[in-house]
């Protein structure tokens, strides 16, 4: 389906439209130079992987932009259109037709309950059903766009929340590459020797034990995977603790050899059980690449999130994640990332030009005349809501250093605290749960979660617009993001291509920054490197 103005084709995972197919579509020009739209990337795995669209508006990825929260299925989307009340998602359930079902409507009508049928496979083979669908898919597109229009007319929002969508598949498609003996011998060290039996399981997770019992008082075995257990345990040893988490216990690590054994202990049991052998077997592929699902925006604040320990891979298995043979990894963390997006979305001039330093908290230090350490907990604890110890007493400086930014942040707190949703400086809408017997603490809770959301979700949106420009610089290099990680990209390229590849992403992000903050003074800075190996440290 192409809109009236020519500009936009509408694509599904059964065609395009009256084409019969997306690769006769893209033979005979059906998407050259318009923007594409579907109503979800993930759907579009087989075009994303040969033929990659230019411009993309994925119906629900916007959907979560104006709506809020993590759902974004065909009825969720349909009946916010149509303002209806959304039900629980609906598919057609493959296989024999329904007897039952035979009177359920099959038409997609405007104001209408989403028919069950509608959007499956066998409903889009008719061409009837698919010129439907984009037209509803258009007249969607236009009604999201204006509801974002009204918020803050930031097409932009729309156009990266789209683009990442699509990265998303495309990340699970490439995978991050891995050195599968390093990754061998390091699971090795801790989770012990790959076990050819349950026999064998049984006697590596006994051997690890047996490491933390020998410095239990008569060193008897005891249930380290049970917290009452441990807690005993370490009572028994004259430490005594309420909780038996890593950072309550690592104030006595220096002189209690039980609690270093334990919290070394709880290393290795990690890698053994969540990133062990069964680990490596069910996501790193033949081609040694490790492959998650991807997900363009979680339930909050909106960031790109992965799963298979994409994202939460322990630090001693990093040196497994290494470059292909001839290639290289350019490495690049944005810099004190949330105060430089508060300057922007607060507009708070002070705040910006403190952004012009490399060290953004040295700066700050220097506004408040406190040091850095003091600066740095006393922003960053702003932004969360934090107003007791250190932060407290800087307070009042930050107050009248950078009022603006203080009383944006105030602003959000208090929508907050009063029940009411936030806006993203994209548009998101960040809605807030109140319950009929909900407490001051409450309340205040949810001022902290608003306060916070207002910034990290504006950082989501940036790194995401900075992603997707790195995306475009480095393809002309054969270069291909494989993992973005918070505020981190990696991006694997030809090794001959390296400096080129670095300059790439650096010039990226001045664009990106350019486009998104709408030409704002404000700094942005990455620290970018070329490496062979993720773990390796910056030099």
């Amino acid at each position: 389906m192409v809109s009236p103005d020519g500009d936009c084709t509408v694509v599904s995972d059964a065609g395009v439209s009256s084409f019969g197919s997306v690769d006769d579509a893209v033979a005979r020009g059906a998407m050259a130079g318009r923007r594409v739209l579907w109503w979800r990337a993930a759907a579009m795995g087989a075009l994303i992987a040969v033929h990659p669209p230019d411009r993309v508006w994925d119906l629900a990825a916007v959907h979560r932009l104006v709506a809020g929260g993590s759902r974004d299925d065909d009825e969720a989307i349909w009946s916010l259109r149509h303002g209806l009340a959304p039900g629980e998602p609906q598919r057609a359930v493959e296989g024999p037709p329904d007897l039952f079902a035979a009177g359920e409507p099959d038409e997609v009508q405007a104001g209408a309950p989403l028919p069950r049928a509608a959007g499956t496979p066998d409903w889009l083979r008719s061409a009837e059903h698919r010129a439907a669908w984009g037209r509803h898919a258009l007249d969607i597109a236009c009604w999201q766009h204006d509801r974002l229009a009204e918020r803050r007319g930031r097409f932009s929002a729309a156009t990266a929340e789209s683009g990442a969508a699509m990265l998303c598949v495309e990340l699970e498609q490439q995978g991050l590459p891995v050195d599968r003996p390093v990754l061998e011998e390091l699971i090795a060290a801790s989770a012990g020797a790959r076990p050819q039996t349950e026999d064998d399981a049984v006697r590596a997770r006994r051997t690890r034990d047996e490491l933390v019992w020998r410095h239990v008082p008569g060193g008897r075995p005891v249930d380290l995977r049970n917290p009452g257990a441990v807690r005993e345990m370490l009572r028994q040893a004259g430490v005594v603790v309420d909780d038996t988490r890593a950072w309550h216990l690592e104030p006595y690590r220096a002189g209690s050899p039980l609690v270093d054994a334990l919290l070394t202990w709880r290393k290795a049991e990690r890698i053994a059980t969540t990133y062990g052998w069964s680990w490596l077997a069910e996501f790193v592929g033949p081609d040694d690449r490790l492959r998650g699902a991807w997900d363009a925006s979680d339930g909050g604040a909106g960031r790109m999130t992965a799963g298979s320990g994409l994202h939460s891979l322990p630090a001693p298995l990093r040196p497994g994640i290494a470059a292909e043979p001839g290639h290289v990894l350019v490495r690049a963390d944005l810099g004190q990332i949330e105060p430089r997006v508060l300057a922007v979305v607060s507009r708070d001039p002070a705040l910006a030009e403190a952004t012009r330093s490399d060290d953004l908290y040295a700066e700050i230090a220097t506004d408040l005349s406190v040091d850095r350490p003091t600066a740095k907990v006393a922003m960053l604890a702003a932004m969360y809501g934090q107003t007791s110890g250190t932060a407290g007493q800087v307070l009042g400086r930050l107050e009248r250093t950078y009022p603006t930014a203080m009383a944006f942040l105030r602003s959000a707190a208090e929508a907050g605290e009063r029940g009411e949703p936030v806006l993203t400086y994209g548009g998101r809408l960040v809605p807030v749960h109140v319950g009929p017997d909900d407490t001051t603490a409450q309340a205040r809770g949810r001022g902290r979660f608003t306060r916070n959301a207002v910034v990290q979700g504006a950082a989501a949106e940036f790194f995401k617009a900075w992603a997707l420009t790195v995306r475009a610089e480095v393809a002309p290099l054969r270069g291909r993001i494989v993992l973005c990680l918070h505020d981190e990209l990696l991006v694997h390229v030809p090794r001959e291509a390296a400096e080129a590849a670095v300059e790439a992403v650096d010039s990226a992000l001045q664009n990106a920054a350019r486009r998104w903050s709408g030409g704002a003074p404000v700094r942005f800075v990455s620290d970018t490197g070329v490496f062979h190996r993720w773990s390796e440290e910056k030099g």
